[in-house]
Formats: structure tokens, sequence, C-alpha cells
């Protein structure tokens, strides 16, 4: 067995396991120093301490989202990479993201958020399925590859002016403070009630993107020599449009904008599984949870007045990473 084959073989046993070992460290992690052994020994004696109030309200909800988020996430880039060949590809180019941005952005804009908790999941989630219907629309049922990204670009660019538009024209400071710390992106304070809202979401979202793989096989090949080998049915893309759209909505919903997850992740672990698209789905989801939890472990180790938010740490963590590629490929040039 050669050393590719054994590095395949190891990859989700040793994400599993990195994965666990960051959970258990998220739930250890936080400001008011509770430790998660007395925690448990509170709960297995019966006794409703604070240490174990802090461990069930507070750092079990955000660890949860934080993985939820990063595994909708890792596994929609890619499924988004592997249908358009393109490893630069990320979730937010159909869309989704910016419109799932909007329609929390003008709950906030409108002041609604107070009236129920879940306004906010709710309009983030119905922004997402509004890009989708939007994009079913514009391209109609048997559009190919490229117009799909075309009309997801547009309708990307659309909400970001949008969005720019409602900060512009916030109606108080508050207002506009709010937008912007909600579009850094967090899952500090999630709540169960918010969680079971946006998990049934992300879980459609991961069976349809799982459920393509080998599609995305097949169209490793050429988008002709996919349909020739019988995977031309035109629900395929729209399959993985769809679920793109759903989880990254459910995502943002629930976290704000956390980017650079759907990037990185699978341009990082693509090496391990022989560069095929259809057995990086699952590396990409566990990959994607692992970076999120750790991210947000780093936040909460920051300790001053106002709490960094998670989608900066994904950001300053990306943003050296495409200069790693484009580093890569000058060199590889020359």
């Amino acid at each position: 067995m050669g050393a590719r084959d054994t590095a395949a073989r190891l990859l989700l046993p040793a994400l599993a396991l990195l994965l666990g070992l960051a959970f258990l460290l998220a739930l250890n992690t936080g400001s008011s120093g509770v430790l998660l052994g007395p925690a448990l020994r509170d709960w297995y004696a019966g006794e409703d301490s604070a240490a174990l109030i802090i461990l069930r309200e507070i750092r079990l909800p955000r660890a949860l989202a934080a993985l939820a988020v990063g595994a909708t996430l890792g596994v929609a880039g890619a499924a988004l990479q592997g249908m358009l060949r393109n490893p630069l590809a990320e979730p937010g180019l159909v869309g989704a993201s910016n419109c799932a941005s909007l329609g929390a952005v003008l709950v906030l804009y409108f002041g609604l958020a107070p009236m129920h908790s879940l306004l906010l999941p709710a309009a983030g989630i119905l922004g997402a399925v509004a890009a989708l219907a939007l994009l079913r629309l514009l391209v109609g049922d048997y559009a190919r590859v490229a117009t799909l990204i075309l009309a997801g670009v547009a309708l990307n660019a659309f909400a970001g002016a949008a969005i720019a538009l409602a900060l512009n024209l916030a109606p108080s400071p508050y207002a506009m403070h709010e937008i912007v710390y909600w579009l850094m992106g967090s899952v500090a304070n999630r709540s169960f009630g918010e969680l079971a809202f946006s998990l049934p979401f992300m879980a459609l979202a991961l069976a349809l993107l799982l459920s393509t793989g080998r599609y995305l096989e097949a169209l490793s090949l050429g988008e002709d020599t996919a349909h020739s080998l019988g995977f031309g049915a035109r629900s395929l893309p729209w399959r993985v449009m769809g679920g793109v759209a759903i989880g990254v909505g459910a995502a943002v919903a629930i976290s704000g904008t956390i980017s650079f997850v759907g990037l990185v992740i699978p341009h990082l672990l693509r090496p391990f599984v022989g560069h095929r698209p259809g057995r990086l789905l699952v590396p990409s989801a566990l990959g994607g949870a692992l970076l999120v939890l750790l991210a947000d472990v780093l936040v909460q180790s920051f300790h001053s007045a106002s709490e960094l938010k998670l989608g900066v740490v994904t950001s300053l963590l990306g943003a050296p990473f495409f200069l790693a590629i484009v580093l890569g490929a000058r060199s590889r040039i020359t």
C-alpha cells in the first residue's frame, strides 16, 4: 500500500479524532474559567450548579453551532468546487450567502429582531431560499454550469449592494452597530432553540450534497462525458446548487458571515483523497467543523472589552492562504 493510500485510509479517523478533541476543548474554554470536569461531576451528581448551567446553556450550544456551521460550509465548498471543477470556488459564489445575510440585515434594519428569537435565523434561511428561487427563474431548468454561476454572481452582487444600502441608510447608530457586528460572524450566545430551527436545514443540505458524490466524480471528466455516463439529469446541478444554497443560508442564519471555510478546507484536504471530488465531501465536512471549532476557541482566548468575531478570525486565516496559493502558482510557472 502506497503512502497516498495510507493517508486516504487514515484521513477520516484522524479528522474524527481531532474533531472530538476540539469539541472537548471548546466545552472547556470560556471567559468564566469554568472547567468541564467539575461541570460534568455536578451533572452526574444531579446538582444544578452554576458550572453546569454555563456548560449546558452557553458552551454546549455554542460548540454545536460552530460544529454544524463548519461542517455545512466545508461540504458546500467541496461540492461547489467539484461541480465547477475549480479549486478556488467557494459557497458564496451562488449568491446564497449574501442573500441570506440580506434577509437577516433587513430584520435588524427594521428593528424586528426583539419580536422573536427565531425571526433572525428565519429571515436568513428565507433569503437563501429566495436566492435559489430567483436563480431558477433566471436560468430555467436546462442551464449549464457556467450560466448558473453567472446568475449566482449577479445575485451575489445585488445582495451585497442592498446590504451596503441598508448600512448607508441605517435608521440609527444602534441599528448600524447591530448589522455590522452580525455581519462579522459569531456563534456566541446561541440558544438550543436557534439550533433546533437551523439544524434541519443544514441536515437537508448535507444529505443533498453527499448524495451527489458519484455525479461529481463523473463531472471531473467533463460535462459532456458525465452526460454520456448517465449523469445528464437536469436535477443533478440543481441538487448541488440547492444543497449549497440551503446549507449556506442556514449557516449564515445562525452565525452571520463566516468566510473562507468552504474554500480553505477542500483545498487543503484534496491531495489526501487523490483529487477525487466525490471522496472529498465527508472529509471536508469534518475539516470544516474542526476549523470553525478551533477558530472559535481562539476567539474566546482573546480577552478584551469586545470579543473578537469569528468571521474576522477565519478571514485572517484565509487571506494568507490565498497568498500561499498565489506564490505556489507563481513558483510553478517560473
